[in-house]
């Protein structure tokens, strides 16, 4: 488990097997409805495609859309990536910020960017909207700018996830955005069964997040699970 406490005070009484099913059979179809809400361009859906044939894992639609309400509230000129995959996620992001921002993206795989590259063009975006930086994040980050950036989005090594949001702290601005996806593990996280060693990391990042004085934490319940912090 997360280590998060349960009141104590009170005892929530538990509710018949048929009300459970009601319940969570409310909760699969409203986000399926979330998902569903925002529509997706031609760019977006090529975007998946890409990322489908490649094996890789894409944000969901809810949890792109939250991706750019996130950008335009901070009215975000500056935004680090971390995960380019195909552009899934750079396209809401880039949907969101100012529209003289720059998205800095940071991938392992130029591959990938490169079908980024073409997504983020499709989608209307030009070229100096966004900054390509292929190479593993722990050795670019430390190259980007202290204080430079409105959002640090974390899409990347889950066993780094520690090592990211300690960059992203000293990347952000006071009042910026640090945000990781996926911490939900498809319901592992909270699974109280032995868990692999990436689900032990988010763990270990939700408690450094709700236990830091240097930020504003929120979990919130879209896609895989979007955990968010704003830098004090």
């Amino acid at each position: 488990m997360c280590g998060f406490p349960a009141p104590t005070d009170t005892v929530t009484p538990r509710q018949p097997w048929g009300r459970e099913r009601a319940i969570t059979g409310n909760r699969q179809t409203s986000w399926a409805f979330a998902d569903a809400y925002v529509a997706e361009g031609d760019a977006l859906r090529w975007a998946r495609d890409r990322a489908r044939a490649a094996g890789l894992r894409s944000v969901s639609p809810a949890t792109g859309a939250a991706l750019g309400l996130l950008a335009a509230t901070v009215d975000a000129k500056a935004v680090a990536e971390i995960g380019t995959g195909t552009g899934v996620s750079g396209i809401h992001l880039l949907h969101g910020m100012r529209s003289d921002g720059v998205l800095t993206t940071v991938d392992p795989e130029p591959e990938h960017q490169q079908f980024a590259r073409e997504a983020f063009r499709a989608a209307g975006f030009a070229a100096n909207r966004s900054r390509f930086i292929p190479g593993r994040a722990l050795e670019v980050l430390p190259r980007l700018a202290d204080s430079g950036y409105d959002i640090v989005f974390c899409d990347g090594d889950r066993l780094e996830l520690l090592d990211y949001l300690a960059e992203s702290l000293r990347l952000l601005r006071p009042g910026g955005l640090v945000v990781f996806e996926g911490v939900f593990a498809a319901g592992r996280t909270v699974d109280s069964g032995p868990q692999p060693t990436e689900v032990i990391r988010i763990r270990e990042l939700l408690r450094a997040v709700r236990e830091s004085q240097d930020v504003v934490p929120s979990l919130l319940p879209v896609g895989d699970g979007l955990l968010c912090a704003v830098k004090r």
